[in-house]
């Protein structure tokens, strides 16, 4: 019974119908419940949809966690306890708990979840379990991890460097550390918002030095994620 509701709750690999109902609710619930959120106002509808979106996502949560040993290869009661601190877990937990006061007002301890309003957004990434193209990009994120995080080191290094030197050239224009950061950070992806900017020539030539070697460090990621994927799609074709 417990490996039946696994194969149902578990994304669909196409040959199970029930699967791929369960998959299309899902999908269709959590589109659902984000509707709200393009509302300032409540109203009774709107309550509605959300605890009865919440009633469903928490039996799914539940059922997952019933299940989480066939998820994990059977490896007994560990199975059980790693499940609440995986990703999607913790994805699917956020998920709910924002709404948790709305289904008891009396949980006063929980009522301060009901003003982080945003946290419900968190229901979109529950739609990636359903999504077969996510599932390709995360498995290439995690192929692909020690190059992205040798990417990630150098934009990092890079932004704290030229956050010093911009820092130690024009003090006048930055007062704190943190906004020569910030500077750095919208230098490297080319954002230019324009807020903070350095007013002195050597200030501007660190500037223009910044935001072109910043153009090859952004790319990179998206060299590295792009090769993954298409050596993904390529091995699915393959296998078919």
């Amino acid at each position: 019974m417990r490996k039946r509701i696994y194969e149902i709750i578990e994304l669909s690999n196409g040959r199970d119908r029930f699967s791929s109902i369960y998959d299309v609710f899902m999908l269709v619930l959590i589109a659902l419940s984000l509707v709200p959120l393009a509302f300032k106002s409540e109203n009774l509808l709107f309550q509605i949809i959300d605890k009865t979106c919440v009633c469903v996502f928490s039996v799914d949560y539940l059922l997952r966690l019933a299940t989480a040993d066939y998820k994990f290869s059977k490896k007994g009661v560990t199975s059980f306890l790693r499940y609440p601190f995986s990703f999607m877990a913790i994805v699917d937990l956020l998920s709910i708990l924002p709404s948790v006061t709305l289904l008891n007002s009396g949980w006063k301890m929980l009522r301060v979840l009901r003003m982080i309003r945003a946290l419900r957004v968190f229901r979109v990434f529950k739609a990636f379990r359903y999504s077969k193209s996510v599932q390709i990009v995360i498995g290439v994120f995690k192929r692909s991890k020690e190059p992205l995080m040798a990417v990630c080191t150098l934009a990092v290094a890079y932004i704290l460097i030229s956050a010093l030197v911009i820092f130690n050239v024009e003090p006048d224009t930055f007062e704190t550390f943190f906004e020569a950061i910030y500077w750095a950070t919208v230098s490297l992806t080319t954002v230019g918002y324009g807020d903070i900017y350095p007013v002195t020539t050597t200030g501007k030539v660190i500037t223009m030095i910044s935001s072109v070697f910043g153009i090859a460090i952004v790319a990179l990621p998206a060299g590295v994620i792009t090769a993954g994927y298409m050596d993904a799609i390529n091995s699915e074709r393959s296998d078919k």
